[in-house]
């Protein structure tokens, strides 16, 4: 299924997906679970982040965390989750394999962390 949802992207793109989950894979063991809409990025115990779009020349990543950390400049839109007091989505969209900078690596961890 992960294949399905590579096919047909740009090599940016690509790049930008196995630069990101490289980086993560230096924080700690984690899986790829891939969906019809997007790839989970999960511990043993939890999906920690999703892959929701990998678009022309970016990725899109969204964490979800269970309150918002609205003092950043890496995220583009934190939402709850409709029904979800506990869920707030924090949008991350990466450019560049130069934004996954030290802010997003220290939510990365956040969420490594959290989910372990």
């Amino acid at each position: 299924m992960l294949d399905d949802f590579m096919r047909g992207k740009s090599e940016h793109t690509l790049t930008l997906f196995n630069h990101f989950v490289k980086e993560y894979q230096h924080i700690g063991k984690v899986t790829l679970q891939p969906t019809k809409t997007m790839i989970g990025i999960a511990t043993a115990r939890k999906r920690i982040a999703y892959i929701t779009q990998l678009g022309k020349n970016f990725i899109h990543v969204v964490f979800p965390f269970e309150r918002p950390y609205d003092d950043n400049l890496c995220f583009q839109k934190i939402a709850r989750v409709p029904g979800d007091e506990k869920q707030h989505n924090h949008h991350l969209r990466i450019l560049r394999k130069e934004d996954v900078n030290e802010e997003v690596k220290k939510f990365m961890k956040l969420a490594f962390q959290l989910g372990s």
